[in-house]
């Protein structure tokens, strides 16, 4: 069996296993990363050696660590990070360039269209029906989207959001409220299968899947990290959020993954707060006591254009996984209509936590 994992910020690990007796036999652990001394690798395939198949990947990583020769020295390497690769070799799991990834980009579009797409191209994906989709969003409209279990009472202001004429719309995944504006934001979506992340943590999933962007955000001279759970972070704040669905196939074991972020690209704070309810415990658990100074964005970081941190970003995806152009098609665009319409419009979905 053979698993592959990059570790967020650093290298690439590659192992090689076999599973005789429900143990594992044969490990062979490779990379473009550094180690240092040489008998330290020895000692990282010795240690996963004998180890119980269903062992987890911090397991893996203690049996890693407790092995290493005093004062070995990993560079673009975690145990955990080998842990990882195994537990993806075992589960088959599948890697970024095993697929022809598809780029959709399009014109503006309503906030409730937007929802409704993410299901939609997510299912289509889940069912074999679609390849793995990137999709940048263009918004027609100034929204708040709050997540799937969230309070709407408790994160928007209705006479704020009506002041403004922010539309508020509830997404299908977790997580917390975002505040867009068209031209201010950068918001894109991957509908990728659920192999991609197969052996993978929910937690994992989301540095993995964000991986790619920090190094686009890298190549514009932003020096970005994956802060957990589902934040994008710079020396200067946070710069954008994301958050996941799961969507089962049609057969029941097979799926798909939905993750979206939202980037700030330039951001009306006193608006924000105004629209905005953000509680006390959210600003301090964010080290901060303020909401303006959470979100710190692109365009004063990068100096560009929004259409060009886009098209950066694209041409860096494309450079990594190849990426073709595609587009919504008739089918999809007509069901997500529906939706739209039936679900994310409808005041029994979007107050369904009131």
């Amino acid at each position: 069996m053979h698993g592959e994992y990059k570790v967020p910020g650093g290298k690439l690990v590659v192992v090689d296993v076999d599973v005789e007796d429900g143990v594992l036999r044969r490990t062979r652990v490779a990379g473009d990363f550094f180690l240092e001394p040489d008998e330290a690798l020895d000692a990282v395939n010795r240690a996963l050696d004998g180890a119980p198949a269903d062992t987890d990947a911090a397991g893996l990583a203690a049996r890693i660590d407790a092995a290493l020769p005093e004062g070995t020295v990993m560079y673009g390497l975690t145990s955990e990070g080998v842990g990882i690769a195994v537990r993806r070799a075992l589960a088959h799991a599948t890697d970024w360039t095993d697929y022809d990834w598809q780029l959709i980009h399009e014109g503006p579009q309503s906030p409730a269209l937007h929802m409704a797409l993410d299901e939609v191209i997510t299912a289509e994906v889940a069912a074999g029906r679609r390849p793995p989709t990137l999709r940048v969003w263009e918004w027609a409209a100034p929204a708040v989207i709050i997540g799937s279990f969230q309070s709407l009472r408790n994160e928007v202001d209705a006479e704020g959001a009506e002041r403004h004429g922010v539309e508020v719309v509830r997404r299908i995944s977790g997580g917390g409220a975002m505040f867009v504006e068209p031209g201010n934001t950068i918001t894109y979506s991957l509908s990728v299968p659920q192999a991609l992340v197969q052996g993978l943590s929910f937690q994992d999933s989301y540095a993995y899947l964000d991986d790619w962007v920090l190094g686009a955000l890298g190549e514009m001279g932003i020096r970005a990290w994956y802060q957990p759970l589902n934040d994008i972070a710079t020396d200067q704040g946070k710069i954008a959020g994301a958050a996941q669905k799961r969507i089962v196939g049609p057969d029941g074991t097979s799926g798909a993954v939905l993750h979206h972020v939202t980037m700030a690209y330039d951001i009306d704070a006193d608006k924000m707060v105004e629209v905005l309810r953000i509680g006390r415990e959210k600003l301090s658990d964010k080290g901060t006591r303020s909401a303006k100074k959470r979100v710190d964005p692109l365009r004063r970081q990068t100096g560009l254009p929004r259409e060009a941190v886009i098209e950066r970003m694209t041409d860096s995806f494309r450079a990594r996984y190849g990426l073709t152009d595609g587009k919504v098609t008739d089918e999809e665009l007509d069901r997500a209509q529906t939706l739209a319409r039936t679900k994310f419009t409808a005041p029994e979905w979007t107050a369904r936590v009131p």
